[in-house]
């Protein structure tokens, strides 16, 4: 038997957290998970376009993480779940730090800021990079709204951030394409 995807029982623009707690599909919470969930179709149409196969692969465990992330703030804080839910861990910020300072070390210092673009690869990490700092813009909303979320959480999408940055500065390099510097306009 196949498993039906619609339930109709969104239809009346209320969802349920994991746990049973039916909420608006405006709520905090859902806005929250449901970016999270945006920034990971972002982060695998970008592994789709990247040819360094290592790249490739830290995309794929982001996105695993990200599923991890998503369970996690879909999951009403004041029930337990009947299911064991995936862990996020310290040691998971502490790989994308070290993925971060592998790409630095072959990277030339920013003497200037640079425009997302050059090659549809690295707009679209640049792409990645502004959801998943809507991502954490919402991830502090709820913790500043009272509504319990990991503060691993947090910590793991700010860093997230920092990581696209700098892969879509790396993928250029690999790409051979040149950054492009911002040019402020002044006034004369």
């Amino acid at each position: 038997m196949a498993l039906k995807i619609y339930t109709r029982t969104g239809d009346a623009g209320h969802t349920s957290l994991i746990g049973g707690t039916k909420v608006p599909k405006s709520h905090l919470r859902i806005d929250t998970y449901g970016t999270v969930d945006e920034l990971n179709s972002h982060i695998g149409f970008c592994a789709d376009q990247l040819k360094d196969h290592e790249s490739v692969l830290r995309l794929k465990e982001i996105q695993d993480r990200l599923f991890t992330i998503g369970a996690s703030l879909a999951t009403d804080p004041e029930k337990e779940p009947l299911m064991r839910m995936p862990d996020l861990l310290q040691s998971d910020v502490d790989q994308l730090e070290k993925w971060i300072d592998q790409m630095n070390e072959v990277l030339p210092p920013m003497k200037f800021f640079i425009l997302p673009g050059g090659h549809m690869a690295i707009s679209s990490l640049h792409i990645s990079r502004c959801v998943c700092r809507r991502a954490e813009r919402l991830c502090v909303a709820l913790q500043d709204g009272e509504h319990f979320i990991d503060p691993l959480v947090i910590k793991y999408i700010n860093r997230l951030s920092d990581y696209l940055f700098v892969l879509a500065r790396y993928s250029g390099h690999l790409l051979g394409v040149a950054e492009i510097p911002w040019k402020p306009r002044v006034k004369q």
